[in-house]
């Protein structure tokens, strides 16, 4: 669908698409999730777009929230959440479930059911699981709404850093060393798991990386340094997520490099360097987000290395089947190799953020970003394509 072609009246001037901004969530990341959604709704465009703010609780009530992006800042060092924004302690939004319909209706105990109107586009700016994880993506596409991303499939690939990997290996990218640890293995066999994590240990040394198999923004990592601090990093993990994995040390730069769909296919951005945080032991929650450590923008690179790594980010954008936008991660070993950390399908979106970031060195400026996710995702129509 294209601007357009929205259904109008012949004696009504075109209506403006309506971009449903969606964010909060259940996981562990929705204070992050607030925060992207805050910039987002103070970049879009209003003279182009109506907008229609939509949180979901942690406890996954979809709710009315106040379009107040200033409130969605981090501020003494802590998240907004939902809760704070919403208009009512009680009322709720649904979405459609009939695919000819887009209207989304605004219920609440007592009261008769309201219309809001129809929705021309979602923009979910969720992260991690019930959000980012194909849950969403699978709904939007039973109600028949077009949406920012990928699909349900690419997305749920993208969070699962397991079936992330395998996917990556068999279309020939490079992924490190690595073992997962199913939650059946863990309770049944405790020994028998933790003697995969140490031969991991033996063939690639320490530190070790414990991390949720399906969470994001680096919560529930721990760099393990010895057998000592395996016990305690399992359990932060599974905090998370009952699935882990746990991953070698690379010795090399850390580099992100973003893409964007263009109406004529995927296009990579100048690639980002990571340099270590000063402060933290690795590139952290706290380190992304709170102490906001700087990223080098462009990174510094060889004209070649540039290109390499420009060509693995749209690689890995088309074998996860990706659309709308990602952000892939790479480490630059030592021996000149790049190897694909992972990537994100809803990577963090503030202007600070690298992907952004790294947009912006690349000739697009953040609102204009914004919109041309907003357009990539009203050309495309929901189910099979």
């Amino acid at each position: 669908m294209s601007t357009e072609n929205l259904p109008q009246s012949p004696d009504q001037p075109p209506r403006k698409p309506r971009v449903a901004v969606v964010f909060g969530g259940r996981s562990s990341e929705h204070g992050i999730s607030m925060v992207t959604a805050g910039a987002v709704l103070g970049a879009i465009d209003r003279t182009k777009y109506d907008v229609l703010p939509i949180g979901i609780t942690q406890s996954g009530r979809w709710v009315l929230t106040a379009d107040e992006p200033e409130r969605m800042a981090i501020t003494e060092r802590r998240t907004p959440n939902v809760e704070q924004l919403a208009e009512s302690s009680e009322g709720g939004v649904v979405l459609p479930v009939d695919p000819a319909s887009r209207e989304v209706v605004y219920t609440e105990p007592g009261s008769v059911p309201k219309a809001l109107g129809e929705i021309d586009v979602v923009f979910p700016v969720l992260h991690g699981p019930y959000g980012e994880d194909g849950t969403l993506q699978g709904l939007l596409e039973l109600s028949g709404v077009p949406y920012v991303g990928s699909g349900v499939l690419a997305s749920a690939v993208g969070q699962d850093k397991e079936y992330m990997k395998r996917v990556f290996t068999s279309f020939g990218l490079k992924v490190g060393p690595y073992v997962v640890i199913r939650p059946r293995e863990w309770e049944q066999d405790r020994s028998a798991a933790r003697k995969k994590i140490i031969d991991l240990a033996g063939d690639h040394g320490w530190p070790l990386f414990v991390k949720p198999a399906r969470a994001g923004s680096s919560i529930g990592i721990t760099k393990v340094e010895d057998l000592s601090g395996l016990d305690e990093a399992i359990a932060e993990a599974q905090r998370h997520d009952p699935k882990i994995l746990v991953e070698a040390a690379l010795r090399g730069r850390e580099i992100e490099c973003g893409v964007l769909e263009f109406e004529d296919g995927p296009r990579a951005s100048v690639p980002a360097e990571i340099p270590p945080p000063d402060a933290h032991a690795y590139y952290d929650f706290e380190a992304k987000y709170i102490d906001s450590t700087p990223g080098i923008v462009p990174a510094p690179l060889t004209p070649e290395e540039t290109a390499e790594v420009q060509r693995l980010a749209v690689d890995a954008f088309e074998a996860a089947s990706c659309e709308g936008l990602v952000r892939a991660d790479f480490f630059l070993t030592e021996d000149g190799e790049f190897v694909i950390n992972e990537i994100n399908t809803m990577p963090g979106f503030t202007p600070i953020s690298m992907y952004p970031q790294m947009w912006q060195a690349s000739g697009i400026s953040y609102p204009d970003l914004v919109d041309l996710l907003v357009q990539a995702a009203l050309r495309r129509s929901t189910g099979l394509r």
